[in-house]
């Protein structure tokens, strides 16, 4: 695959491909943070971001550059940029402080397993088995093609919209249940940061529905407003 960014059917149809096709979500909840207000709204916190780099510029398809391509090498570049920041509040998301995997609202993130049965599980088991599924994919040679010459496979734009649903769930469970972690620890500019990355890639290659950002869609807007 070819290089992106520093800053960071489906293999015909088989059942790693659909192992997590129904990663549902689901109004239950238990909010984490037991807070109405979010914290990560207010202007002084909006305001912080590591750079002003061009986002839009940075997400956009280069002339020449294939698109499944270019789809595959920012996967592993915000694959490797999510697991990292996921992994330095990792002592803070435990099965105790985050009983249910959930998002902004009364938003709860439901896996559902290779039977598909549908597991409500702790914030920490979900996004495990999310990283590991992502991860599975990436070292899959018929899956992420690393080989010069190397074919795609059919469903691929399919698989990477999943893999960026994951993406994003993974975002908004930091933002709505660790943000006071987040800002204790300075990381909160970096954490706008691969936000508003994130969403733009989305938007310009049509990896999301509105229906999957819209627990964050304030923060999506008013982070717009700020670039």
């Amino acid at each position: 695959m070819g290089g992106c960014h520093s800053y960071p059917s489906a293999k015909k149809e088989d059942s790693k491909t659909l192992q997590s096709s129904d990663i549902s979500s689901v109004k239950l909840g238990i909010n984490n943070n037991n807070l109405e207000e979010r914290p990560y709204l207010l202007q002084q916190n909006l305001s912080q971001q590591v750079a002003r780099t061009d986002m839009v510029a940075l997400s956009a398809l280069p002339p020449g550059v294939d698109r499944a391509e270019w789809l595959a090498s920012n996967t592993v570049a915000f694959f490797k940029q999510i697991n990292l920041f996921s992994s330095a509040l990792s002592e803070f998301c435990t099965p105790s402080t985050c009983p249910t995997a959930c998002g902004p609202g009364d938003t709860v993130y439901v896996w559902t397993d290779d039977h598909g049965r549908k597991l409500k599980c702790s914030a920490p088991l979900y996004f495990d088995y999310a990283m590991s599924y992502i991860q599975e994919l990436l070292t899959d040679e018929e899956v992420f093609p690393t080989k010069t010459g190397s074919v795609f496979p059919t469903g691929f734009v399919f698989l990477v919209q999943k893999v960026f649903l994951l993406f994003f769930r993974t975002l908004a469970h930091i933002y709505w249940s660790h943000y006071k972690e987040t800002l204790a620890l300075g990381l909160h500019p970096h954490l706008n940061t691969l936000f508003t990355h994130l969403t733009l890639f989305c938007q310009q290659h049509g990896l999301l529905d509105p229906e999957d950002t819209e627990p964050m869609q304030d923060l999506i807007t008013a982070l717009g407003q700020q670039s």
